[in-house]
């Protein structure tokens, strides 16, 4: 059994507030000394970074499409071990999954499986008694949804926040915090969201830190303390990788990270470890070499488009991976570094290990997935199913190799990515404590 308190922090639509709450929270709750476990339901990758920022722990996701109901909560109690609180972002609206999917992977679904209240941030700005119709409404859509309070946001007024109370008094659910609105504490944002906390450290820090004095002041943190105890423990235990035989000499497994490559799940580093493996992050923007002994490379997503001039210029890294991907070495791209092994992208060239050329598009394509392995590689063996997540507005030509990477099947049959020699390169985002075989794969071809 797991017994933490914890908290969900939703909203009826994005937009509402939830990161600015959450993160505020998280913050607010820290500074009281409390160790304070942070978490984001779905794929995000940017919001855990703030998170991070103001708990001093890893920010971990939660998303019941890419890892299963199953998981959830093993994933929730692993992040969580040891602390005294969890605090939970939501995604979207509360009820908001999967597109066509029912329930799945929204924060309602997760809330469910973690037994834990809910609080609904509402954005009052433009209302007064029609909060408490809205409130209403979403409390009593599913009954197995806890709603345990609300968080009123850009309120305008003292006469504003009167009406709002009058109006919520009928609702039977307390007001656990009023914010008035603060355009000083909002986060700078671009095409795929909220500017990653890796590129405006010195900025996200004082946002955090704003966040947190915000909820403090406006928030009873005494009240939503009292109702994340609420929460019952949970049966099972927590998710662990799985550890392997240590080789005799640990395989150095080179992760890009820095401001350029800011997307990763917490769980794949651990996994590439408890597979044996050193791991061993560096930039891109500014190593000149890859780390000694690199045995294998992983390039995850993250913002290259921003950044192709600087990646460009760094024509000693480029030749060096090149080379390693030559060797046959494993090396696994996702999205930002599959445009990195890419021949060019935006017109800069890149390290030319694969045959295709990016550029940026108009275009947004975001959604869920669900894929199939097409041919052997050092993630995965043919026919291996797996779901994961794209997010990008780059446009790849060609898309595919002769040996794809992946078969799409929903919501569209395609097939996408390159397997070429010991590299494996896509615009798929996956997560990897979904099929763990993948790390250990993957590890092993390093020569672990």
């Amino acid at each position: 059994m797991v017994s933490v308190p914890r908290l969900v922090i939703a909203a009826p639509a994005s937009g509402s507030g939830k990161t600015t709450v959450a993160t505020g929270l998280m913050a607010a709750f820290a500074e009281r000394g409390l160790a304070v476990s942070p978490h984001k339901v779905g794929p995000d990758y940017i919001d855990p970074g703030y998170h991070a920022l103001a708990t001093g722990r890893p920010g971990r996701n939660l998303d019941a499409y890419m890892c299963g109901p199953d998981l959830i909560g093993p994933l929730f109690a692993h992040g969580a071990s040891g602390c005294d609180l969890a605090v939970v972002e939501g995604v979207m609206g509360l009820y908001d999954g999967a597109s066509g999917q029912g329930e799945l992977a929204s924060t309602a679904q997760v809330s469910k499986l973690l037994r834990a209240p809910v609080v609904l941030v509402v954005d009052a700005s433009s209302q007064s008694r029609s909060v408490a119709a809205l409130v209403h409404g979403f409390a009593s859509w599913d009954p197995e949804v806890r709603i345990g309070g609300v968080i009123l946001n850009k309120v305008a007024s003292d006469r504003h926040e009167a009406l709002l109370r009058e109006a919520l008094d009928e609702s039977g659910l307390p007001v656990l915090g009023v914010l008035r609105r603060a355009p000083q504490v909002a986060t700078p944002s671009r095409h795929l969201g909220l500017v990653p906390v890796a590129e405006r450290r010195t900025d996200a820090l004082d946002a955090v830190r704003a966040m947190g004095e915000r909820v403090r002041e406006g928030c009873d943190l005494d009240a939503l303390m009292a109702l994340a105890r609420t929460a019952p423990a949970l049966p099972g235990g927590a998710w662990e990788p799985e550890r392997h035989p240590v080789p005799p000499v640990r395989p150095v497994v080179a992760v890009a990270g820095g401001a350029a490559f800011t997307f990763a799940y917490a769980e794949h580093a651990e996994l590439l470890d408890a597979a044996g493996a050193d791991v061993v992050v560096f930039d891109p923007l500014h190593d000149e070499k890859l780390p000694a002994g690199t045995a294998g490379l992983v390039v995850g997503g993250g913002f290259p488009e921003m950044y192709a001039p600087e990646l460009s210029a760094n024509e000693p890294l480029r030749r060096a991976v090149t080379a390693l991907a030559a060797s046959g070495a494993p090396v696994a791209a996702e999205c930002a570094g599959l445009l990195y092994l890419a021949r060019e992208l935006d017109g800069r060239p890149m390290c030319g290990v694969l045959d295709a050329s990016a550029r940026m598009s108009e275009r947004l394509t975001l959604g869920y997935r669900q894929a199939v392995a097409v041919s052997d590689s050092v993630l995965a063996a043919a026919g291996t199913r797996m779901r994961g997540h794209e997010f990008h507005r780059t446009v790849l030509e060609p898309g595919s190799g002769e040996t794809p990477a992946w078969g799409l099947l929903q919501p569209e049959r395609r097939v996408e990515g390159f397997v070429q020699g010991g590299v494996h390169a896509s615009y798929l985002h996956t997560h990897w404590a979904a099929e763990p075989a993948v790390a250990r794969r993957f590890v092993e071809r390093c020569g672990g």
